[in-house]
């Protein structure tokens, strides 16, 4: 297979969310040719005002595209954009290539690879790992499911976004690897969060805590830049919230088919839950917040119970 090199192929991109319309750019800045389509027509015209050019519906996108780069929020919204009368697989040529990088499950993935082998197309998945600053640094992780020609031909669009990229095996290999990845991510932000309100509670100080545990050995890198930010009580949204409890519901979905028990991971899902509850725009180290609101409310009780007692 010939490699999908910009000089070589038209490259299309559907959804331009946080993640998708920083890769889409990088892509621009790379030198492919390339249309897009969002839902928001404004996402899509920001990318446009880059260079890049808006197709009028998915199926105008499909019919021109050699290359079609997916960035979805969920599995719903990648059956709705690739099946159907109006979906991808509607309008794509045979031997259109997709590199589908939405976090979906397994399952679905493989769906995704079966549906487009009947129409002789040929399907990554390709899970993206890492948050919207490395996206925007063309820093990210990529890990990809199919075949490994496909990998190898698709290997300079993977170097104009990822600092890293790994075949992982067959169809949905890259999505059940990125299920495994977030699953460190999520309950290790949980476990940073409790250990850092212990911290708090017996005495030592917030700014410091946070600024010399950042630089322990035990602070993996996607968390490093949460304990800065947290510092300052910035949850401002680099990976959702929201992103991150549709991630556990995959996992423990997963989890539960194989018959398989993860109870700390369940123990974060509802810890994220609950801050879900009150605030979906943060992002998923708003956990830390949730944590310390907790151990404020359980202090306030104690100390009402106890001064009842001794009264």
């Amino acid at each position: 297979m010939n490699p999908l090199t910009a000089d070589r192929v038209k490259a299309g991109f559907i959804g331009l969310g946080n993640m998708g319309s920083r890769i889409a750019l990088r892509l621009l800045d790379h030198g492919y040719q390339l249309t897009v389509y969002d839902m928001d027509l404004a996402k899509a015209e920001a990318i446009a005002a880059q260079g890049g050019v808006v197709a009028r519906d998915i199926l105008d996108l499909a019919r021109t595209a050699d290359v079609l780069l997916s960035c979805l929020t969920n599995d719903e919204a990648v059956r709705r954009v690739y099946t159907g009368p109006e979906g991808v697989f509607a309008g794509a040529r045979s031997g259109t290539v997709i590199l589908e990088m939405s976090t979906i499950s397994p399952e679905n993935s493989r769906e995704l690879h079966r549906l487009g082998a009947r129409g002789g197309i040929e399907v990554l998945d390709v899970a993206v790992s890492g948050s919207t600053p490395a996206a925007e640094e063309g820093t990210l992780t990529l890990l990809v499911g199919g075949n490994r020609e496909l990998f190898a031909a698709a290997e300079a669009i993977f170097q104009a976004v990822a600092k890293r990229y790994f075949l992982l095996g067959g169809p949905g290999s890259g999505t059940a690897m990125k299920l495994v990845v977030n699953t460190l991510l999520g309950v290790g932000m949980q476990a940073i969060a409790e250990a850092v309100v212990l911290g708090e509670k017996v005495g030592l100080d917030r700014k410091r805590l946070l600024e010399v545990l950042s630089q322990t050995a035990v602070i993996a890198p996607a968390h490093v830049g949460k304990l800065a930010r947290a510092a300052i009580n910035d949850y401002s949204p680099q990976f959702p919230l929201r992103l991150m409890n549709k991630d556990f519901q995959l996992i423990l979905k997963a989890a539960a088919q194989e018959h398989l028990s993860m109870p700390a991971t369940e123990a974060a899902f509802r810890v994220n839950s609950d801050e879900l509850a009150h605030n979906d725009e943060v992002d998923f180290s708003a956990v830390l917040r949730r944590m310390e609101d907790v151990a404020t409310t359980y202090s306030h009780a104690y100390e009402e119970n106890h001064h009842v007692r001794a009264d």
